[in-house]
Formats: structure tokens, sequence, C-alpha cells
């Protein structure tokens, strides 16, 4: 698939109408409202918008907000799995600047001090942490160090699990007990009814309602369609009964994307019927590729969650701000997860003083001045052999996976089938130096760090 088959003939007339601003930055009487929709695990094709979507997957909401968005064709993610990737978000930088390169490392929380992303917004915003969270445990309750409210969020409604958490009931992924928290406080089971899915849709909703009238921003990070694979019984039959080839699994894959499509439309509707969809900013994507434990559905692309190859980092991803641009466009321009801090910053006007030392960009240029140079370089890296590292340049990554180099021309082989590392070995050696040095300016991992510090106290 060529990267602009997303742009739809539909839309293509709205280029030339894109309403394009010359001026990022909102007034302080104009603040827009926030929203990020963060999906888990969601497979590259397992949107309708994409026409390599496969008969069973249907997803009018998204598809809705797609094409009423600008949509990113190579929209990546800065880590391979769940965790890593909602670091960088938070901080607008690599995050294994803080020593996050797995979801181990992730899910037991970086620096509790370090400033994250609701903490850079104007003091008139009130902000809401819903879903799933897998920045910091919850073991020293009551504390909770890690918790979202605790760092900077005003309120909450999310799991501090280790990423997975049962969708009927109060269990985590090994099925013990794992506590949902309405801002500090634990709920009990007589509070927990319904579809988990559902259930962060409705809290999304309720606040809007609750703060339509003043500047907020929405964080709202679903745990679907990660697993455990659990949807209500009558939505897996009707898959499997309308289309019968599809195994258990991706069955159950379907009606868990189908209460997230509901959601998402959920959500967009009340933004619509508040009359302020046109003054908020809303971004989706998920948190990496599809996982092929779930039989998710990447398209074209090479491989699944867990590896650099771009099944494993590259997500649907769009954003929407009716009063400063019009959808309908199609961006092939790469651009990644920790962007979306400092993009929030530019609209708003803010300049912190961390945000010299962002790794991420504003991708308003591309939208509104039909900028076409965005990073120059992007990295990647699991510190672990198996899963890989890669490095980004114009149309050339490099990957090193299991002891080996591998170079492919993203411009020719989006899938990733043709290794021209014997072919261009300068281009190797370049990109491998360059990868070196990078690497060179991350921290170590949390987990080596923690290691080296059990064995000196045991020394």
């Amino acid at each position: 698939m060529n990267i602009t088959t997303f742009a739809k003939p539909l839309l293509a007339a709205l280029v030339l109408s894109s309403g394009l601003c010359s001026s990022h930055a909102a007034t302080s009487t104009e603040r827009p409202n926030i929203v990020i929709i963060l999906t888990d695990d969601q497979g590259y094709a397992d949107i309708s918008f994409n026409p390599d979507a496969p008969e069973e997957v249907h997803t009018p909401h998204m598809d809705r907000l797609a094409n009423e968005s600008v949509f990113f064709s190579q929209g990546y993610t800065s880590g391979v799995v769940c965790s890593p990737t909602r670091a960088g978000l938070m901080i607008g930088q690599y995050q294994q600047r803080v020593g996050v390169y797995t979801a181990g490392e992730g899910g037991e929380g970086f620096d509790p001090s370090r400033k994250i992303f609701p903490s850079f917004l104007p003091e008139e915003y009130r902000s809401m942490a819903i879903g799933k969270w897998h920045l910091g445990l919850d073991n020293d309750y009551p504390e909770l160090k890690w918790h979202a409210v605790n760092r900077g969020f005003d309120e909450a409604y999310k799991f501090m699990g280790r990423g997975a958490h049962d969708y009927f009931g109060l269990k985590g992924m090994k099925g013990d007990y794992s506590a949902i928290y309405k801002d500090l406080r634990r709920i009990d089971e007589s509070e927990y009814k319904g579809y988990l899915t559902t259930r962060l849709s409705e809290e999304a909703v309720d606040f809007i309602d609750r703060e339509k009238d003043n500047p907020f921003f929405l964080y709202l990070a679903y745990n679907a369609v990660h697993t455990p694979a659990q949807a209500p019984q009558e939505d897996i039959d009707y898959y499997k009964n309308k289309y019968p080839h599809l195994s258990e699994r991706r069955a159950i894959l379907m009606a868990m994307l189908k209460h997230l499509d509901d959601g998402v439309g959920m959500v967009v509707n009340k933004l619509k019927k508040e009359g302020i969809w046109d003054n908020t900013i809303v971004f989706f994507l998920s948190d990496n590729g599809g996982t092929k434990a779930m039989e998710a559905d990447n398209g074209h692309l090479r491989d699944y969650k867990q590896t650099v190859y771009e099944g494993g980092v590259r997500t649907p991803f769009m954003m929407s701000w009716p009063n400063k641009f019009k959808g309908g466009r199609t961006i092939d321009t790469p651009i990644i997860s920790f962007d979306l801090l400092p993009t929030v910053l530019d609209a708003l006007g803010e300049n912190p003083p961390e945000a010299k030392h962002f790794d991420g960009k504003s991708i308003l240029p591309l939208i509104t001045e039909n900028a076409t140079d965005h990073h120059e370089t992007l990295y990647w890296d699991t510190s672990d052999e198996r899963k890989g590292w890669a490095i980004r340049q114009g149309k050339w990554k490099l990957i090193g996976i299991r002891g080996k180099l591998e170079l492919y021309d993203m411009e020719k082989d989006q899938s990733e089938t043709t290794n021209l590392a014997k072919q261009h070995p300068e281009t190797v050696e370049s990109l491998k130096k360059q990868y070196q040095k990078w690497r060179s300016q991350m921290a170590e991992p949390s987990s080596a760090k923690k290691k080296k510090k059990n064995k000196n106290k045991d020394s």
C-alpha cells in the first residue's frame, strides 16, 4: 500500500480549502480544550478508515473522526510496548532519558517529582486521567506517589496495575485484585458495574459535562483492545455468526473494538452536543502496533507489538482542531507520540523553560503551514536484542535485531521486505554511529540501575 492510500478520493478536494492559519497560538480568552484518546494495542488495519482493513472491521466513529481530522500515515509511537510510549508522551521526550525502555520499567514508574503533561498547562485548565495508567504502581498505598492525581491531574478514574485489567471485575492480569481509583479512592465491587471500556467512556463524558464551561485536558487512555480477551457474549456471538471464518480470538477482538469505537463516538458526540467541538484539540492514536496475541491486523506493515518493525511502532494517528484547520487530509511526514506535548504548548502559546529539552516538536507547522520538514532522525530502543533498536532518517531505516543489521528504504518498501544493508554499507555505518551516539546520551535502563543498587547492598 502506498503511504498516501489513506487520502481517499472523497477527501482530496478538501486539501485546497484547508483554511490554514498563520498563527498557532490561541488567545487566553479562547483557550482550546485538549483531548487525547489513546487506544491500546490497536492494529494499524483495525480501523475501517484504512482501505486495507478486512471486512470484519467496522469502526464508523473512528472513521468519522479520521474524516474530520488530519491523518498522519506515518504516525509512530516512541515505544514498542505500552508503558514506554505513555512515559514519552507525558514528558515530551524519549522515555529512555528517564530510564524507561521496557513495560516493566515504565510500569514501576519513573521519578515522581518529574514534571509531566498536565503540569505544563496554564492554571485555568482542569485535567482528568481516565483508564490505563501504567506509569507507576500503587504498592506504596496510601501514599500513591505515582498516582496521576499526585502528578498534576485534578481528577482520575484509572487503574495502576501492570498493564492489563479485567473488563468485568476488579482483577488484574493474573486474576488477583487490582484496584480502580476514583481520584485517590479505591472503588469497591458494588461500584463496578458493566463493561470497563464503556465505563471509561462514561467517565469521560461526565468530565466533559462538568467542565464544558472551562478549558480542560482529558487524557482518555483506554486499555482496549489489550488482553484479556473479554467482551459481552452477545457481541462476540454477532461477529462469530456474521463472519464464521473468524477465530474465537479474532471475534472477541472485534467485539472489543466495537465498544472502543462506540466510546470514541460518545466522547466526540458529547463535544459536539455541548458546542465545544470546534475549539477542542483532539488527538487519536494507539500506544504501539497491534499484538499477535490478540490476532490484530497491522495491514501491510511487518510484524507486531514488541518489535521495532513498522508493525510494532506505527499506529492510526490523527489530530483535529476545527477552529484552526479543516480535516480531510492525510500527511505523510513522519511524526511521533512525544510530539503531542510540544504541539499543545505551541497551540497555547506556552514556552516553559523545560521546552528546550523536549525531543518532540509541534506538528502544527505541518498542518497549518504546509511544512514538510519535521524530525530529521527518529530512534527506538528496547534494550533487548530480540526486540531490537532502530533509527529512521529520511527514507532509510536501520534496524539492529538479534545481532544483525537490516536496512530498508521506507519510500519504496513500507513492508520492510528487502534488506539493503549489503548494498549500502556506508549508509549502514553512518546510521549505526548516529544511533550509538544517541544511545550514549540516554540514561541506563532503570532495571539495570536497580540491579546494581541491590548488588551493592548485598556486597
